[in-house]
This record gives C-alpha cells, sequence and structure tokens, in this order.
C-alpha cells in the first residue's frame, strides 16, 4: 500500500491556527488513511492510502480540517517515491556544512517553483540557492537572518 507524507503549513505556530496532532491523526482515520503518525505538533503525518493522487490527498484533507477543525490551512502531500526524489535532487546537501541551516521549500504543484525562482536576487552572497524539479532549498551558511 502506497505511503504518503502530509505537511500542514503555518499551523501550531503561536496561538493562531492550532491542529491537535489526536484529532489530525482521527481525521485522517476517518478518511479512510491507515497506519497514521504524527510528529509532536509539527503538522507533518504519514499515512497509507489504497488509492488516490498526491494532490487528490491535499484537497481531501485540507477541506476535512476546514469543515471538521474549523482551520484554513494549505496542505502539501508527498508519496514517498516523490519525497525520496526530493532528498535525491538536493545537491546542496553534499557540500553543507551545517544540515540544520538547509531549508527545503516543498510545493504541491510543481508551477509554483517558478514564482519561487525569483527571490535568487535576493538570496545572499554566502548562501546557495538551487529550485529543483520537486522543491527548492536554500544552504543559509551563516544562519537565518530576517531582514525588514
Amino acid at each position: 500500500m502506497p505511503t504518503f507524507l502530509a505537511l500542514l503549513r503555518g499551523v501550531n505556530v503561536g496561538k493562531a491556527k492550532r491542529v491537535p496532532m489526536a484529532e489530525f491523526r482521527a481525521l485522517l482515520g476517518e478518511l479512510g488513511y491507515t497506519n497514521v503518525a504524527t510528529l509532536l505538533s509539527s503538522g507533518n503525518a504519514v499515512f497509507q492510502a489504497t488509492k488516490g493522487t498526491p494532490a487528490k490527498h491535499a484537497a481531501d484533507i485540507a477541506d476535512a480540517i476546514a469543515s471538521t477543525l474549523k482551520v484554513d490551512v494549505p496542505v502539501i502531500v508527498k508519496s514517498t517515491k516523490e519525497l525520496s526524489d526530493i532528498v535525491t535532487e538536493n545537491t546542496l546537501a553534499q557540500g553543507a556544512q551545517d544540515h540544520a541551516r538547509l531549508l527545503v521549500a516543498f510545493v504541491q504543484d510543481q508551477q509554483a517553483l517558478t514564482g519561487i525562482a525569483a527571490i535568487e536576487p535576493l538570496v545572499a552572497p554566502s548562501e546557495r540557492f538551487l529550485v529543483g524539479k520537486g522543491a527548492a532549498y536554500l544552504d543559509c551558511v551563516t544562519g537565518v537572518n530576517y531582514r525588514h
């Protein structure tokens, strides 16, 4: 049975968009997914499904969270094959001095990566940036700094 990873964007940070993981696991079970597991309060879940595409699962999960938990949240779902491809295409990982500073931006629709490519001129000279086929990658060599 195929295994999938669900990523909820922007949940459980501060007091807004709270999604309790016990309720999230139960909701995924009600949608017919099996072997559901979550990690702490991350908004991430692994599950199995007998059929359906990652895009369909993402839409179904987002709709269920909105209607049941009353939280509007973007959901990204990747198959284990897609996740493996994303890890493999990340050539920045090979030269990264500190993997804790290596960021990955997941998208549900591959076309969204063209929009992410527009930030390349904003990347500091010490950082390394890559837009792949399934995700975008940023190696923040000197750490993550916020500029206003």
